[in-house]
């Protein structure tokens, strides 16, 4: 149990699932609804801080580095060209809703990498990753307990 509980908080730390992945392995192995909701969600909000710490201190660091200089060039230029014209167009809605659709490519660590690249108030960003986490926790997390009722 302790286990599974532990998988979950590093799925939903994770660049790879975030809680759209923790929710459903905490569920699908038998810790309580609630219980893996809240963690997951706490755990994936805490995403946030550690990529504002990274973004702001190590990555100036690390773009001494050519191949890092390009990798990060990379992905801001496919930041910008994806749904950037839309965050910086609508700011605060816009960051909310990119980070709330649970779908591979949205989420904390793009909408922190978003409010890096668009400079964007980290207060304002802060919430709007917060409660764009929430509502996709809670879409996960609904759609998880549905698949659950229909599997049984």
């Amino acid at each position: 149990m302790i286990e599974d509980i532990i998988i979950s908080i590093l799925w939903s730390l994770s660049p790879l699932g975030e809680a759209k992945v923790g929710i459903p392995y905490g569920m699908f192995n038998g810790i309580n609804i609630y219980l893996v909701f809240a963690i997951c969600f706490l755990a994936n909000v805490l995403v946030f801080p550690m990529m504002m710490f990274f973004l702001h201190k190590v990555n100036r660091y690390l773009l001494r580095w050519n191949w890092y200089k390009k990798a990060a060039l990379w992905v801001a230029r496919r930041a910008k060209t994806g749904s950037g014209d839309k965050i910086q167009k609508y700011g605060f809605w816009g960051l909310l809703l990119f980070v709330m659709i649970p779908l591979p490519g949205t989420g904390v660590y793009a909408g922190s990498i978003a409010t890096y690249l668009f400079k964007i108030k980290k207060r304002k960003a802060f919430a709007a990753n917060v409660i764009g986490i929430f509502f996709s926790s809670l879409i996960i997390w609904g759609t998880t307990l549905l698949s659950m009722e229909g599997i049984n």
